[in-house]
């Protein structure tokens, strides 16, 4: 009897693991992923080492909208030596016409107020091209996307607006250091309201 049970607890550990397994990599694949920032193209809303926690469930039904900050697989013309996700923010969708004008950015000709711009001295960056380019047509199914701290971030203004089957999900949550925990709300863009401001979401 002493045998049974042994193999009986035995082959209840080793489906508990198994099964724990399973629903981690569930999870992990379809529902939330854990990211580590290793960049600085996000300052300071996201800096460098911190953890966020990555919706991969919720753009299946919603789509990625403006003001969003997204995990992407990097472009291929993208200058990258590691290859890992990108995070940015999700500037204009498919349909969108962004233009760079005197360091400012206009999508569908409104200009875009962007609080969350990294500052110096209280004074938020200008956004200057990277490349020849200073205007774009979002095609359908592709995002435009840029970092906050524009002077530290290889973005669409270099490499082009990216596709929605290259996102990872939405990041909502930092969750570490627990100092820095707080939810990562998307900016919303009221001056964007404009009835030719306002293409459909982009849908994975």
């Amino acid at each position: 009897m002493t045998n049974r049970r042994a193999k009986g607890c035995l082959i209840e550990i080793i489906q508990t693991l198994v099964l724990t397994l399973v629903i981690f990599v569930v999870i992990q694949q379809f529902v939330a992923q854990p990211f580590q920032v290793q960049q600085l193209s996000m300052q300071s809303t996201i800096d460098n080492g911190q953890n966020v926690l990555v919706d991969r469930l919720t753009p299946r039904f919603d789509g990625y909208h403006r003001g969003d900050i997204v995990v992407f697989a990097p472009p291929a013309n993208a200058e990258t030596s590691r290859g890992e996700p990108f995070i940015k923010r999700v500037i204009a969708v498919g349909g969108d016409t962004v233009e760079l004008r005197d360091g400012a950015v206009l999508v569908n000709g409104i200009e875009l107020v962007e609080p969350y711009l990294f500052a110096v001295e209280g004074t938020p960056q200008p956004t200057e091209p990277q490349s020849d380019v200073t205007e774009w047509v979002v095609p359908d199914g592709m995002l435009f996307v840029m970092g906050d701290h524009r002077m530290r971030s290889s973005d669409s203004r270099s490499f082009g607006p990216i596709e929605v089957a290259t996102v990872v999900g939405r990041a909502w949550l930092r969750y570490w250091p627990l100092a820095d925990f707080g939810v990562l709300v998307s900016a919303e863009h009221p001056e964007l309201a404009a009835p030719d401001a306002s293409p459909a979401a982009a849908r994975p």
